[in-house]
């Protein structure tokens, strides 16, 4: 097989998220399969120290990784799949994308916001040096509020707007945080009725706060404010129909998947790959790692992608041990090479 990656370092993706991020796992849960994480089990690792385990991790397995190339596109060809690259063609009978979230997400009044107003999306914010005066924070998930708490402890008048996307409650956290991973594990599942009807408002709405809670924020001096629904003469109106005044705007409006490059059928209007827990239903040898609730709430998590790469890998072991049943009805498998993108 043969991994793929953009970045020209493995782990580039996360050294370059804002300075103080933190993961929302504890260190005991942010393990890749095989492998600990090189920190005591109760700390919340760093980005930078994050990104340094997924490059020792490539490293020890030796895994087959090539950096600095770029999916360009994606094709069906000679009964595999052709993927255009940066550096040429690659021809595979299975494709695995686990590209994640790699495009800002902004609404399309952003646009009309005054030049006068600081903006930039939580993609591209570091520290709270990069704001200016009275800051706006618009979206209230986790990414939301840990920039708004940053940005009201370094003295900026700091207005979250936005609707709660709830919390994981305090209990959860017990016995060092097991609690919690078992339910993000078996009981946030779609094997479970309570996981089936989660996974489309965690989907489409945001995970719940984990770690902080919104208390966390107004104690830290942080207004909150309803969402932001349009703007008005170059100023934000909120859904009561009033309007703020920032000097800084910082979305924090979340990430799109960008599969514009898959000439292939597999996705659906909502933007999102047709898919049953990661393997494309619709064409054979193609797979997906990495999506929010793939199969659980934990599949989101480091130390849960683990699981359903399992099921992936061993879905195209199985598929290549029965190349003589190969039939699109059966989406058996065609034995060749596979390609990792992401």
């Amino acid at each position: 097989c043969l991994v793929i990656e953009a970045e020209p370092r493995i782990g580039n993706q996360w050294r370059r998220r804002w300075d103080s991020l933190r993961l929302f796992t504890p260190a005991r849960h942010d393990h890749l399969p095989g492998s600990r994480f090189p920190a005591r089990d109760s700390t919340f690792p760093t980005k930078d120290e994050l990104a340094d385990y997924l490059e020792s991790y490539a490293k020890s397995a030796s895994l087959p990784v090539r950096v600095g190339i770029k999916a360009i596109s994606l094709s069906r060809a000679d009964g595999g799949y052709r993927l255009e690259t940066s550096v040429g063609p690659l021809e595979a009978d299975h494709i695995v994308i686990a590209t994640g979230y790699d495009k800002p997400k902004l609404p399309e009044f952003a646009r009309k916001v005054s030049p006068a107003v600081k903006q930039l999306h939580a993609f591209d914010y570091r520290n709270p040096g990069q704001l200016t005066g009275n800051v706006l924070v618009v979206g209230a998930g986790t990414s939301g509020v840990e920039i708004a708490i940053e940005a009201a402890l370094a003295k900026h008048v700091t207005t979250l707007a936005g609707r709660g996307t709830g919390a994981v409650p305090p209990i959860a956290y017990a016995f060092g945080g097991r609690l919690f991973w078992f339910f993000a594990n078996r009981i946030a599942s779609l094997d479970t009725p309570l996981g089936r009807t989660m996974r489309p408002r965690v989907v489409s709405g945001g995970a719940p706060l984990i770690r902080l809670k919104m208390a966390d924020a107004t104690a830290a001096g942080v207004a909150r404010a309803p969402r932001v629904v349009a703007v008005e003469d170059g100023l934000p109106v909120l859904e009561d129909g009033s309007r703020v005044r920032p000097d800084t705007i910082v979305w924090c409006t979340g990430f799109a998947h960008d599969y514009s490059w898959i000439h292939l059928p597999v996705v659906a209007e909502d933007g999102m790959p047709r898919h049953t827990r990661g393997v494309v239903d619709a064409e054979p040898g193609l797979y997906f790692v990495g999506l929010q609730f793939q199969s659980r709430l934990a599949s989101g998590f480091v130390g849960g992608v683990g699981h359903d790469a399992r099921f992936i890998a061993e879905t195209i072991g199985y598929r290549r041990s029965r190349p003589r049943a190969h039939d699109r009805s059966q989406q058996s498998p065609m034995a060749g090479e596979q390609v990792l993108v992401g």
